[in-house]
């Protein structure tokens, strides 16, 4: 898998066929979305209990419960997991709420993990009347606060499919008390069948990720194969998904709601949780509503403040803490890469004491254009390209790439329409649903469109679709002609100075089904479009968090349009230099300009590493670290000095980088299939012959075992991580780049992960690891580079900085009486002095230094054993970073 790497705006809109090209050549597989957190080695005990609990007839539930602290009484939390996952998914967040002080239920829901039964998509009397029986287990149990006899103090927590079972169980059963969906749905027909129109590539990966149909309720099952040969949903289609959402029992959803929902997300899209966020609201119970930066479609999930989040909610509303601090009742989260370092994607939070809505304070821009006619082509192909559902990776993901001001949507001459606002004078904050009205004619009785409003450049040619969201809708009866509303996808999005909207309405979509009837649709405008801009805006710059894996089909189709549409080559880059050609990697005087051309974000950067060292990437955030490693991957094109691996320099497409594998935290992988067939789709996606692959030599690194025959899913989070670190080892590359890649693993996961970096680097090749574990990096690295603010603060060696602290360790030979540590600690030069089991931990002042120290110590009859320097890594990590500040 490759680099996670934030890329300027301008580097990418200047060669945007080239890179998206390129981008499109591989492959990544997606995961479902969970919510996990690490423990900390010195965290509370946490006692689970596992359980296989009988709800219905030929219905085994597994379940596992968590409890920490004290016997006494404490409120419950029901957790569990998101579609496709199992209830392991969310152990790490069930094991913080227990040290939290909750009992925790978390399972896995019918048809996944080890329980049994079928996939009802949270069938009412299937997996929420499941809910209510693990309700009542909960009220049986000695350690659960009661509301009354039967009724225990309760809330419900999960994201995307856990998050629905959530919503449905608190209009079920109104024993919950408070709960806090996220990423999930208020109407499923709405979000699969939007406005009559199937979601054709989403619909598919719920029921193949599911395990296939069969794994299904008939009727489901059924359903879909119906939908699916059809082309869109029949009526009994769009009441059985109606029937099974929350919507259908939001009048009765009465409890304090925390709504989390994903900007990047083309699944269930803002406006499902601002539906709920009405209705329940309306109930007269409490309503927050958070937009996420990540979603479905990949992104941030800024797990820890989510889950920080959801704690201090239940605090609130089951503990009845009142000064727990839930937040504003609205935040939007938005990327900047603007801070004093490198550019690294950073999360800024914008609050409104009041949930504005989709539609509020709008403003109107005119457009311009003529009445218009095109196409719908036969077969619906080829289709205009919006998003690639579903393949984000990781933190991560195709929808950030425009906060870049990059795209990956496009539109085929001759089959869309579009209608251009002027410039804009200054800056505009888009918080909302933008909406508008054209007249739509059509050929055909029907019509089918799909509506979507580009961020243009000031050069009128370079466009970006905000999250890559686009609205479909049907109109009935358009041989006649129509006046339609259009209520555009819900977004954030800065619209800079200079720049325009553009409203474009297309009759195809690569993520949906279109009528395969050639077809010719004209349509004009019938109004300004009015643009939703209900809070300010902080001037920021997005960044490209990933990079991005494409499935091979959509990938090819982007690629070959791409490549049709003509690209020039680029300059040959400079020749390879022999006296390198064994170096790994060489930087010299490297530098990199922000977008404005004023300040650097990394500056006159060189160092070397060699072969067979494991070299830690240390900076704070903001440092220069994600900069420096976007040139090295080519994504970026330094303003000064060189890249050389092997001897070549490093340029977009440089094809040394093929000697290059690089990991980013989360991997994505298809998690019906087992281990060896991910790795073996992905690298038959590469294009590359199977026996360059070394299968057997990587895996064999990475540990897995028998692991590999299991489908992923029923993986645990740090056999997922060896899998995604086997996948970047695919090829033995000889240069291999981590990214966090103990991120969300347990202390023994940890340990192994750093016995597969250490295994790797033995064999004579190079690792680059970046991490913010600094006791890890003290354990795994043989060299470290530390930056910060954007330059080179030191590299060497992790004995030399370690050891050149003003910390000594005195070992002597017996005990030492306090009487003598006290004298040791008054004399000149000593700042102070420590007992320990090894003997005495001495620090020295500005005067201080060992060679006197030692004298005085021999004075004193101390029995000195040894002396050496005392100083842990994060120690001498911090002095340096103070030094350079």
């Amino acid at each position: 898998m490759d680099l996670r790497l934030p890329a300027l705006r301008r580097a990418l809109t200047r060669r945007p066929r080239r890179t998206i090209a390129a981008a499109a050549a591989v492959v990544v597989l997606a995961g479902a979305g969970t919510w996990t957190a690490t423990a900390s080695d010195e965290a509370a005990p946490v006692k689970r209990t596992d359980q296989v609990m009988d709800t219905a007839k030929g219905v085994r539930i597994d379940t596992s419960y968590f409890t920490s602290g004290s016997s006494g009484r404490r409120p419950a939390v029901l957790l569990t997991h998101g579609f496709g996952g199992e209830k392991g998914d969310v152990r790490r967040q069930a094991e913080d709420l227990a040290r939290d002080g909750y009992a925790v239920l978390t399972w896995s829901a019918r048809g996944f993990g080890e329980s049994t039964g079928k996939i009802g998509l949270n069938d009412p009397k299937g997996e929420v009347a499941d809910v209510s029986k693990l309700i009542d287990w909960l009220a049986k149990r000695p350690e659960v606060e009661l509301d009354r006899s039967g009724d225990p103090r309760v809330g419900a927590a999960g994201a995307s499919y856990g998050g629905a079972v959530s919503l449905l169980a608190a209009g079920y059963d109104d024993r919950i008390d408070a709960i806090a969906p996220a990423i999930t749905y208020w109407n499923l027909s709405d979000a699969l069948f939007p406005n009559g129109v199937y979601k054709k590539l989403w619909t598919g990966l719920f029921f193949n990720t599911g395990g296939g149909c069969d794994k299904f309720e008939t009727q489901l099952c059924q359903m879909y194969e119906r939908v699916a040969e059809a082309g869109q949903p029949d009526a009994d289609a769009v009441k059985l998904l109606e029937e099974r959402s929350p919507e259908a029992v939001g009048d009765r959803i009465k409890v304090p709601t925390l709504l989390m929902q994903g900007q990047t997300d083309s699944l269930f899209p803002l406006g499902q949780a601002d539906a709920a966020a009405k209705a329940i609201k309306a109930n007269g119970a409490p309503v927050d509503v958070d937009w996420i930066s990540g979603g479905h479609d990949g992104g941030d999930m800024e797990t820890d403040r989510v889950q920080s989040r959801v704690t201090a909610w239940f605090d609130r509303y089951l503990k009845d803490d009142k000064s727990a601090d839930t937040g504003p009742e609205f935040r939007v989260s938005r990327t900047r890469g603007t801070g004093s370092g490198d550019g690294e994607t950073r999360i800024e939070g914008e609050n409104a004491d009041k949930y504005p809505g989709l539609e509020s304070e709008t403003r109107s821009f005119a457009l311009s254009g003529r009445e218009q006619t095109f196409d719908n082509p036969a077969g619906a192909n080829p289709p205009a390209v919006s998003a690639l559902p579903g393949l984000g990776s990781g933190a991560g993901g195709l929808a950030q790439l425009s906060s870049l001001g990059v795209s990956i949507s496009l539109d085929f001459p001759g089959q869309y329409a579009a209608f251009e606002s002027k410039p804009v004078a200054d800056d505009v904050q888009i918080t909302g649903s933008p909406t508008a009205t054209v007249h739509v004619k059509s050929t055909s009785e029907d019509a089918v469109l799909f509506a979507k409003v580009y961020d243009v450049g000031p050069d009128g040619r370079s466009q970006v679709l905000p999250s890559s969201l686009v609205e479909p809708l049907r109109v009935e009866g358009a041989r006649s002609g129509k006046d339609v509303k259009l209520t555009l996808p819900a977004i954030d999005h800065d619209l800079d100075d200079g720049h325009r909207l553009r409203l474009v309405l297309a009759p195809t979509d690569l993520g949906y089904a279109s009528p395969t009837a050639p077809a010719t649709y004209t349509v004009s405008l019938k109004g300004d479009l009015k643009v939703p801009t209900p809070l300010g805006g902080l001037d920021g710059t997005g960044t490209l968090p990933a990079w991005v894996w494409y499935l091979p089909l959509a990938g090819a189709a982007i690629a070959a349009a791409l490549l049709l549409s003509g690209r020039r080559r680029a300059a040959p880059p400079a020749p390879a230099d022999p006296a390198l050609a064994e170096v790994p990697l060489q930087i010299t005087d490297l530098s990199k300009k922000y977008r404005n051309g004023d300040r650097y974000s990394v500056r006159d950067v060189s160092f070397r590493v060699e072969k067979g060292q494991v070299l830690g990437l240390l900076g704070p955030n903001g440092a220069g670290k994600t900069t420096t490693l976007r040139m090295l991957m080519g994504l970026i094109q330094p303003d000064g000095g060189e890249i050389r691996v092997f001897g070549h320099v490093i340029v977009p497409g440089a094809p040394v980088l093929s000697r290059v594998g690089a990991f980013v935290e989360g991997a994505g992988f298809l998690p019906h299939l087992s281990g060896r067939e991910n790795l073996e789709l992905y690298w038959q996606a590469t294009g590359r012959p199977p026996q360059d692959a070394h299968l057997e030599e990587a895996l064999e690194i990475a540990g897995l075992g028998d692991a590999l025959a299991r489908a992923v899913r029923t993986y645990s989070q740090g056999m997922r991580q060896r899998l995604a670190i086997a996948q970047a080892m695919l090829g033995l590359p000889d240069l291999l780049i981590l990214d966090e890649p103990t991120n969300g693993l347990d202390p023994p996961q940890i340990r192994e992960m750093r016995e597969v970096m250490i295994r790797y680097a033995a064999a004579g090749r190079t690792v680059i690891v970046s991490s913010h574990l600094l006791a890890e990096v003290e354990q795994t690295c043989t060299h470290l580079v530390v930056m910060d603010h954007g330059q080179l603060v030191q590299a060497g060696p992790v004995g030399e900085i370690v050891g050149s602290g003003d910390t000594l360790l005195v070992g002597t030979a017996e005990p030492v009486d306090e009487p003598l540590v006290d004298k040791v600690a008054a004399l000149p030069g000593i700042e102070s002095a420590v007992r320990t089991d090894e003997g005495l931990v001495v620090r020295l002042d500005a005067g201080g230094s060992a060679q006197r120290l030692i004298a005085e110590l021999v004075r004193l009859e101390i029995p000195v054993a040894s002396v050496g320097p005392h100083r842990r890594l994060e120690d001498a990590f911090l002095t340096l970073i103070g030094e350079s500040a």
